[in-house]
């Protein structure tokens, strides 16, 4: 059992390893025990999976497993996107889900995670009361499954219904935007294609294979080759990518070229701003870049820092009226919707910001580049023994005050991990893996220069320490 602990957004291991059924039945015995505490019995717990190998049968061991504690069930009638069914708990006022998904992992891996009723990422104080019932809970303590607690459900419409709230889906429509979707072969097939319908749509790896097509479910652009090629061959485009439980997003310019999350969420909470006349704060982790808060400077919209993970930046959206919240690594979402990242929302709204600025994004962010300056980003991920792993961390703590290199280090944050900003504007942030013996280690700068130099001075320093015993 000490195998089993929940990350940023539940357990993911691999399968026929430590990802077995026998220790799923003891997650999901843990979870009940949590729904039966918390007095979510009668409410009942929707259950759902992704298109990964065993999901399906893991998700009606689950459900059995569920209903031998009298717990009603509402399991999917096919795998459904994470987002899907986060919004499904709050359309059919449930306790909360159990999710089988290992995201954007490697086809090897599966994961669960439990969705608490406001229908975003479980907090701390959630998963920690959930791993602290693996050990109450005995194999046999639960009695025989009731079918009758057992209720099919499709979210689908209601899903989309919601969205043709929040997305100008006439607007797409009428622009005449030529839009390729890549589900890569993951459970967001057939929503962004029937909720832009009406639209010169064509869906790429548009079934199921829980191979991904031989790579992993992960919209970066070095995954998504064919999209880029169908995009560049096609005029007036655009590239649409989800991963593989479509919580995360890849978006292809009409010249092929990949933009970062970093880069698409300042680009939709400018067009919130400037467009919809939205109001209210934005939200972003801690390695996700600054050019959010200098947009948001120039309208004056606070921006919030949270640690790495969506769990913190859907707190806020349940606390504040957030026009988006977003971090790097893909997931956001905005005023009006759930508080989970949708890579399904996020592809919608950047089809609707091209049709709107009929231009290709690269020259909107470029206007924006005019007005706020550049911002350049990078990531070096470090794979280390513990030990130099731990030598390194307890030597970061030593740094501030001084400097890197030429350049004074002005300000620290501890909020996650260890982040300095320079003199200059630009700033890294040292963060450890807590599920493996990585450290990553974020920069951005203002200028090619300033961040080539700066990676430089870091990466000596760390390399420094590595070796000092």
């Amino acid at each position: 059992m000490t195998g089993i602990k929940f990350g940023t957004d539940g357990w993911r291991d691999l399968m026929y390893d430590q990802f077995n059924l026998p220790n799923v039945r003891r997650v999901v015995r843990a979870i009940a025990k949590y729904v039966i505490d918390k007095g979510g019995k009668e409410r009942g717990v929707v259950v759902g999976y992704d298109a990964r190998f065993f999901s399906d049968f893991f998700a009606n061991e689950a459900a059995k497993i569920l209903t031998g504690y009298g717990i009603k069930v509402l399991l999917g009638e096919r795998d459904y996107p994470t987002p899907v069914v986060a919004f499904a708990v709050k359309h059919y006022n449930a306790f909360g889900a159990v999710m089988f998904t290992a995201s954007h992992n490697p086809p090897e891996y599966n994961g669960i995670k439990f969705i608490p009723e406001y229908a975003g990422p479980a907090t701390q104080d959630i998963t920690a009361a959930i791993e602290a019932n693996l050990s109450a809970v005995a194999d046999d303590d639960h009695g025989i499954a009731d079918p009758g607690l057992i209720e099919k459900f499709n979210p689908t419409i209601p899903y989309l219904e919601q969205l043709n709230k929040i997305v100008n889906v006439k607007k797409i429509v009428d622009s005449g935007l030529n839009i390729f979707i890549d589900p890569m072969f993951a459970t967001g097939r057939g929503f962004l294609k029937e909720l832009l319908k009406g639209c010169n749509v064509i869906e790429l790896h548009n079934y199921r294979d829980p191979l991904f097509g031989g790579s992993m479910p992960d919209p970066q652009g070095q995954f998504l080759t064919e999209l880029k090629q169908k995009v560049m061959e096609t005029p007036n485009s655009i590239g649409l990518a989800m991963d593989g439980d479509a919580d995360r997003f890849g978006i292809i310019d009409s010249d092929g070229t990949y933009l970062t999350p970093n880069q698409v969420i300042t680009l939709l909470l400018a067009h919130l701003i400037k467009n919809r006349a939205q109001q209210g704060v934005a939200v972003r982790s801690v390695a996700t870049t600054h050019m959010i808060d200098k947009l948001g400077k120039m309208f004056g919209v606070e921006t919030i820092e949270t640690p790495v993970g969506f769990k913190y930046i859907g707190e806020k959206m349940r606390t504040h009226q957030v026009i988006i919240g977003g971090e790097e690594s893909g997931g956001l979402s905005i005023i009006g919707h759930i508080p989970e990242k949708d890579g399904i929302l996020a592809c919608a709204l950047m089809a609707e910001l091209r049709a709107v600025s009929q231009k290709p994004l690269l020259e909107t962010l470029q206007e924006l580049y005019q007005e706020l300056g550049n911002f350049y980003t990078k990531r070096i991920d470090l794979h280390l023994d513990e030990a130099i792993k731990q030598q390194i961390l307890t030597k970061v703590k030593t740094i501030f005050p001084g400097k890197i290199g030429t350049k004074t280090i002005s300000e620290a944050r501890t909020i996650d991990g260890f982040k300095f900003i320079l003199e200059n504007n630009s700033w890294f942030l040292v963060r450890p893996s807590g599920t493996e013996p990585l450290i990553r280690i974020y920069f951005e700068a203002q200028s090619v220069a300033d961040l080539e130099y700066l990676t430089d001075q870091v990466q000596q320093m760390v390399e420094q320490w590595s070796k000092t015993a």
